[in-house]
């Protein structure tokens, strides 16, 4: 799987970086941006796991957008994959190297492997239910807490806010393929996130969890890919990071 995703991203998404059409872009909605790499490396990943799991339903972000059915058969689907072509699209059209290529496998309505491919960065991340995270074939732990817990967001009317006594969030690395991993690594803390579309995070929630993290929604309940978070997301450093930011998130507006 790692290997066809890093054949996907020679062929299709680094050809593009910085040097992608203005035609060659284009909006689903308003400020979300999609390429033509995200149509062509979807296709091809498509493809592949179609002919290797002819059974299984594959939910792709650029099919769902198309077919938005495709997400409610996805919810009682025992037997599915997650793609998500070029996470991060927006850094990915403005140059940025903090984007990925992903894939997860559910089973169950559990995740039970996830791959998730930086190309710009060349660094492979893998996971697999109740055997490990692994980044380039090194096994991963997430590092201890330091004397502060440090908190980043995705929606931007949250910087600069803080959780009671908590340091202020800062803004993540705008790419759920970029985030779970440095999460995972111990560049944060904890992340919250208002939206969370299953390609997006069932890879990198996996990644952390088998990392020793933690990921919940913001009402309390564990994260089950099949179902959408009704506020929001927190991934966290370990449990006890996850209970301390839950009980403090009703301090941020919109909820």
């Amino acid at each position: 799987m790692l290997t066809m995703l890093k054949e996907v991203a020679e062929e299709v998404i680094n050809p593009r970086f910085r040097a992608l059409a203005k035609a060659e872009i284009s909006e689903k909605n308003p400020g979300d941006l999609v390429t033509v790499a995200d149509h062509e490396a979807e296709v091809r990943i498509t493809e592949v796991l179609r002919g290797a799991y002819p059974d299984a339903l594959v939910l792709g972000e650029e099919a769902t957008a198309s077919d938005p059915a495709l997400l409610d058969r996805f919810r009682s689907a025992d037997h599915a994959f997650t793609v998500d072509p070029v996470d991060g699209t927006k850094n990915f059209v403005h140059g940025k190297v903090d984007h990925a290529v992903m894939v997860a496998e559910l089973r169950g309505g559990e995740t039970v492997r996830a791959w998730i491919w930086q190309p710009q960065h060349e660094k492979a991340y893998v996971a697999e239910r109740g055997a490990g995270a692994w980044r380039d074939g090194e096994r991963l732990h997430r590092p201890p807490i330091g004397d502060e817990l440090r908190g980043v967001t995705s929606r931007r009317g949250w910087i600069g806010r803080a959780l009671g006594t908590l340091r202020a969030l800062d803004l993540t690395w705008v790419c759920c393929g970029v985030d779970y991993p440095k999460v995972t690594e111990g560049a944060a803390d904890y992340a919250l996130y208002r939206r969370a579309k299953p390609w997006d995070h069932a890879p990198g929630s996996l990644l952390l969890s088998e990392a020793g993290g933690y990921v919940g929604t913001f009402d309390g309940a564990p994260y089950e890919p099949q179902r959408e978070p009704p506020n929001g997301l927190i991934s966290a450093a370990d449990r006890k990071t996850y209970d301390v930011v839950q009980r403090l998130i009703h301090a941020l507006p919109g909820l």
